[in-house]
C-alpha cells in the first residue's frame, strides 16, 4: 500500500541540503520536509550526550509533521545518535552505513579514508563499520573542521583557500595511498573539486548522500511505502534565522529557498 506521506530529514545545519538533493534525484515523487539546527551548528565539536539530545529534538520536529520516515542527513548524528532509532514510530536511516558499504565495494587496495567533523572522527563508527565488512582494510581518519565553515560562508572548491585547507588535511590520505574517501559530512561534496584535486582522479570520493538515497528508495520500495503522488511539495524548518538560508541552500542544493519557517526546537523536549 503506498504512503504518500512527506520523507523527513534533518542536519544539524544546511549541510543536508545536499542530502535532500539526491533523495529528490532517486525520489522526485515524493514529499519532505527538512528541518535545519541552524540555532545550535555545528554539532560535530558537542559531546555525544549533547548530540543525541539535539537528535531526539530534531526527531520529534519531524514526527509533529506526521512524516513516514527520517533520514539523519548529518554524518556526526548517524555515527554518534543512530541509536535514538530505537525510539521512533517510523523508520530511520543515517547516512554512515550505506556510506560504508559503497566504500568497501569500490576500494581495490584496501586502503579507505574518512573525512569528518571532530565528533564524526572520534566516534569512529566509520571505521569499526568498514573493518567489520572488510578485517584487513587500512583504513585513515582525518578531522577537518574549517570545511563546514568555509562551505558555509560561500568558499568555492577552486578558492585557493580552499585548495590549500584541504592539501593540508588530506596530506595522510595521499601518503597512505587510500583509493578510496568517504566523504563523511554532508557539506564535503561541494569541495569534491578541491579533494580530487588533491587525492588525484584514481581515487573513488564516495557521497554519503547518493548512496543514502538509493537506499532510502530500496527500503520504501520494500515496505510499499512509496507515494504515488504526482505532484510532490517540500517544506524547510530551520532553528534560527533565516536570512542567510537563500544564500547557502543555493550552493547546497543548487537553488535559491526563499520559503523557510522558523521553529522553536527547544518546544520538542
Amino acid at each position: 500500500m503506498a504512503d504518500n506521506r512527506p520523507i523527513g530529514v534533518f542536519d544539524s545545519g544546511l549541510g543536508g541540503l545536499t542530502v535532500l538533493k539526491e533523495l529528490e534525484k532517486v525520489l522526485p515523487g515524493e514529499s519532505f520536509v527538512y528541518f535545519g539546527d541552524t540555532g545550535r551548528v555545528p554539532y560535530g565539536s558537542r559531546s555525544n550526550d549533547t548530540i543525541i539530545s539535539y537528535a531526539r529534538q530534531d526527531e520529534k520536529f519531524l514526527l509533529s509533521k506526521d512524516v513516514k520516515y527520517i533520514v539523519a542527513a548529518c554524518g556526526t548524528v548517524s555515527a554518534v545518535a543512530a541509536s535514538t532509532a530505537k525510539e521512533l514510530p517510523v523508520n530511520f536511516m543515517g547516512v554512515v552505513e550505506n556510506s560504508v558499504k559503497a566504500a568497501v565495494s569500490a576500494t581495490k587496495n584496501n586502503k579507505i579514508g574518512v573525512i569528518g567533523t571532530s565528533a564524526t572522527i572520534n566516534n569512529g563508527a566509520h571505521k569499526k563499520q568498514i573493518l567489520e565488512l572488510l578485517p584487513n582494510a587500512e583504513v585513515v581518519t582525518v578531522d577537518c573542521p574549517l570545511f563546514v565553515p568555509l562551505v558555509e560562508q560561500g568558499f568555492s572548491a577552486e578558492d585557493i583557500i580552499v585548495e590549500e585547507v584541504a592539501r593540508r588535511y588530506l596530506l595522510p590520505m595521499v601518503e597512505a595511498g587510500v583509493d578510496t574517501l568517504i566523504l563523511g559530512c554532508t557539506h564535503y561534496p561541494i569541495l569534491s573539486a578541491a579533494i580530487r584535486k588533491i587525492m588525484g582522479e584514481n581515487v573513488t570520493l564516495i557521497n554519503m548522500g547518493n548512496s543514502t538515497a538509493l537506499a532510502v528508495k530500496e527500503e520504501l520500495a520494500k515496505l510499499d511505502m512509496l507515494s504515488e503522488n504526482t505532484a510532490s511539495s517540500r517544506e524547510f524548518y530551520v532553528s534560527d534565522l533565516t536570512t542567510g538560508f537563500s544564500k547557502v541552500s543555493e550552493i547546497l542544493l543548487g537553488e535559491k529557498i526563499s520559503n523557510v519557517n522558523l521553529v522553536d526546537i527547544n518546544k520538542y523536549d
